[in-house]
């Protein structure tokens, strides 16, 4: 290393063409232009954007509440109800008029229960759109070896009322028994607290005036697994006995299912429900043979696509 360092100086000495003489150098080849001068400010605020065919907004958005606060339509504050009309529209076409088809299995279970096991369903689903949907429900109940004690099915037409409510009309078919057909006007939606309602009044053919109120509400206790609360509550304004309903209250079921979500639309579930016939109805289960309370162990699942 040191041979080769003592080479390279000996040429560079040997070599005085390589030395350069900056102070003979013309510098001003690599001097820097100079900055242009800055243009006038201009006050934009005292511009007439109207005469360069700006569209100027009826008020200040500035002054208007944010989106969370403010009334609906709140853009037309701004712009004004004709300048946004073609894009209220444009957007309800493109996006908020979409045909949807929806299926949902609530309750598919089996129940273990003093006497004969039996079993239950519970599905329902609708076609349409935000506004105008065609629902259809079907539900039952039996026990396993016997002829199906319950079964109906319900065709109605839904029209949202609210946010989250729809009224719904219709007609119902009971399948089993002394066959009706109802005329059906009820609402179903969530209401506050995430608590999700069905009720409806039935008027049957042979005038006879019931109703029933489902609720039930969705408790997460981790992302997969969900503790659901049900009620449901049937009602009748006269005795029918070749149904063994009495008047007023027919029955209470109470029930309380424990779920785990494979994934959101698959959720296998375990529960226990507890029913009481009451009034005119229980005396009507005790003259059949039947205990009017009755416990069921359920194992079953939910779905929906």
């Amino acid at each position: 290393m040191r041979l080769l360092s003592a080479s390279f100086a000996a040429m560079i000495v040997a070599t005085p063409a390589l030395a350069q003489d900056h102070s003979q150098m013309d510098n001003s080849a690599h001097q820097m232009p100079a900055a242009p001068e800055a243009e006038p400010e201009v006050d934009h605020s005292k511009m007439d954007h109207g005469a360069m065919g700006h569209f100027r907004p009826a008020v200040d958005p500035v002054s208007l509440p944010n989106s969370t606060s403010g009334p609906p339509n709140a853009a037309d504050a701004v712009w004004g109800a004709e300048a946004m009309r073609a894009s209220r529209e444009a957007l309800y076409r493109d996006h908020g008029n979409m045909q949807i088809f929806w299926f949902q299995g609530d309750r598919l279970e089996y129940r273990a229960r003093a006497g004969d096991d039996g079993y239950l369903w519970d599905v329902q689903g609708y076609y349409g759109g935000d506004i105008n949907k065609f629902w259809f429900k079907s539900e039952g109940e039996g026990s396993f070896g016997e002829p199906i004690e319950q079964a109906e099915i319900q065709a109605l037409y839904s029209r949202a009322i609210a946010p989250f409510f729809d009224l719904q009309a219709g007609v119902r078919q009971d399948l089993t028994g002394p066959e009706r057909t109802h005329a059906v006007i009820g609402i179903q939606g969530l209401m506050p607290y995430m608590f999700e309602v069905d009720a409806a009044a039935f008027l049957s053919s042979k005038g006879d005036l019931t109703a029933r109120v489902e609720a039930e509400y969705d408790q997460r206790i981790t992302q997969r697994l969900i503790l659901q609360p049900r009620a449901e509550v049937n009602l009748s304004a006269q005795e029918i006995p070749e149904l063994d309903i009495g008047s007023g209250i027919d029955n209470i079921e109470l029930g309380l299912r424990l779920r785990y979500e494979i994934v959101p639309e698959f959720a296998p579930y375990v529960g226990i429900e507890q029913e009481w016939k009451l009034g005119g109805s229980r005396d009507f289960a005790r003259l059949a043979g039947e205990d009017p309370s009755v416990t069921n162990y359920v194992i079953g699942m939910r779905f929906w696509f």
